[in-house]
């Protein structure tokens, strides 16, 4: 099971952040950022819940960028519509003529065509609004027109860095070689975090794989001991793309950001940690050497490299730029992680008080929810037992569900009823009617 939005409102807000990402967490002066939303501005993008992509005004992403910046995710989520479930429908003479005049006029604004039909008098202001004339045009795949703009070269290649510790947080996964493991030959990926301003190593752990479970397990284990950055900067393998990675980050107020494709420069800061990795460690593992004994190795690096001085650090060690940091570290609470990986799903309880999430049974601890349609609350937080990751949430209360086992239920004993005697009463609906004869006359 994936983490997944909990509604459209929150669906919108993650893609409105992951439109913004070059943008968000950036202190840039207004020329460079006007021309970054420009940029931004001539990409398409697929909205949730849409089927034809579009592009987006710089006006908008400027209004999106100050709501971020003021309200975090939350305010990036779309106002709920006070008439909504009331339909604005176009009528079929409506729509042909819209539809007719963008194709004849494709640079032309929806919100021109409009002000120039109501003026006419063949629309109605009061029950066509600009959304809606756009939501048509995009339906059709008839997108305005946008008129070429030169804008600066903005890659060039410069150096940069955040200005504190925790601001930015770099994540990457370094191949090995296979590992001879008992019975098995298996793959070593070795999963690193490393942070911006102090070019300190947050993580360095040896796995066998490098799904994004075991990434959010590297990730929330960092959180724990560091604390949370501003941003996440990855690059677009699928590892980084899950949808549990972005809704978690979004939950927890963490920037996601990714590399642009085929651009390894962009990810040079975490490539040089991998040079340096492998000159004075992983080009010294072989086959022979165990999982745990890889780790030890990573161990030895990571405490050699932290106190080591760094030529992007003027000759300081990144553990001490590190620990110099002034910024107030923001502590995630145990709770707060758990919300952010928590989804809620609605179950049929069956009748006899189990339900099924995912393939695997679960029993209900109440007999008085069979039949009935229940929230269930499940945590995908890495590390928690299955055991205890499900709940029913019940009009506020809590019931715990636990995976049913068909081998122990057999060995339980069935609850007797006994018969309640009865009262003596005679009763007997055959005796009234003798013979087909009887009743006839």
């Amino acid at each position: 099971m994936s983490l997944t939005a909990k509604d459209h409102r929150e669906r919108v807000a993650l893609f409105r952040a992951h439109v913004l990402q070059p943008v968000l967490y950036k202190t840039l002066p207004r020329g460079i950022l006007k021309a970054e939303l420009a940029k931004i501005s001539t990409c398409y993008f697929l909205p949730p819940g849409q089927d034809v992509s579009r592009t987006f005004s710089i006006p908008t992403l400027l209004r999106w960028r100050r709501a971020f910046l003021k309200g975090g995710l939350v305010a990036l989520a779309p106002d709920l519509r006070e008439d909504r479930g009331h339909a604005r429908a176009l009528t079929a003479e409506q729509k042909t003529l819209l539809l007719d005049i963008r194709r004849d006029h494709p640079t032309v604004s929806a919100e021109l065509i409009l002000r120039t039909l109501v003026g006419d008098g063949r629309l109605d202001a009061d029950r066509i609004s600009a959304v809606t004339v756009r939501r048509l045009f995009a339906e059709h795949g008839l997108f305005h027109a946008q008129t070429g703009r030169a804008h600066g070269d903005l890659r060039q290649r410069l150096p940069w860095q955040r200005a504190e510790p925790n601001e930015l947080w770099h994540a990457d996964v370094c191949h090995g070689p296979d590992l001879g493991l008992p019975g098995k030959r298996v793959h070593l990926r070795i999963h690193g975090i490393l942070d911006d301003a102090s070019r300190d190593l947050i993580a360095l752990e040896a796995r066998t794989n490098e799904t994004e479970d075991t990434l959010l397990g590297v990730l929330v284990d960092a959180v724990k001991r560091r604390g949370r950055p501003d941003g996440l900067y990855l690059d677009n393998g699928s590892t980084y793309r899950g949808d549990t990675l972005a809704i978690a980050c979004g939950r927890l107020g963490m920037s996601l950001l990714h590399a642009r494709p085929y651009d390894p420069m962009a990810r040079g800061k975490m490539e040089r940690v991998w040079r340096t990795m492998r000159a004075q460690c992983l080009d010294f593992v072989t086959h022979e050497h165990s999982l745990a004994e890889v780790q030890a190795r990573l161990d030895r690096f990571l405490h050699d490299y932290r106190h080591h001085p760094h030529a992007g650090l003027v000759g300081k060690a990144p553990a001490v730029v590190y620990e110099a940091r002034t910024r107030t570290d923001v502590i995630v609470s145990e709770r707060a992680l758990a919300a952010a990986f928590t989804i809620e799903q609605r179950r049929r309880v069956r009748q006899d008080s189990t339900l099924s999430l995912d393939g695997v049974l679960y029993e209900v601890g109440a007999a008085f929810l069979a039949g009935r349609i229940v929230t269930v609350r499940r945590c995908h937080l890495p590390g928690l037992s299955p055991d205890h990751a499900a709940v029913v949430d019940w009009d506020g209360k809590i019931i715990p569900l636990t995976p049913a086992d068909p081998r122990r239920n057999a060995h339980r004993r069935r609850r007797q009823h006994a018969e309640e005697p009865k009262s003596g009463v005679s009763f007997d609906p055959g005796a009234t009617r003798t013979s087909p004869l009887e009743d006839e006359e």
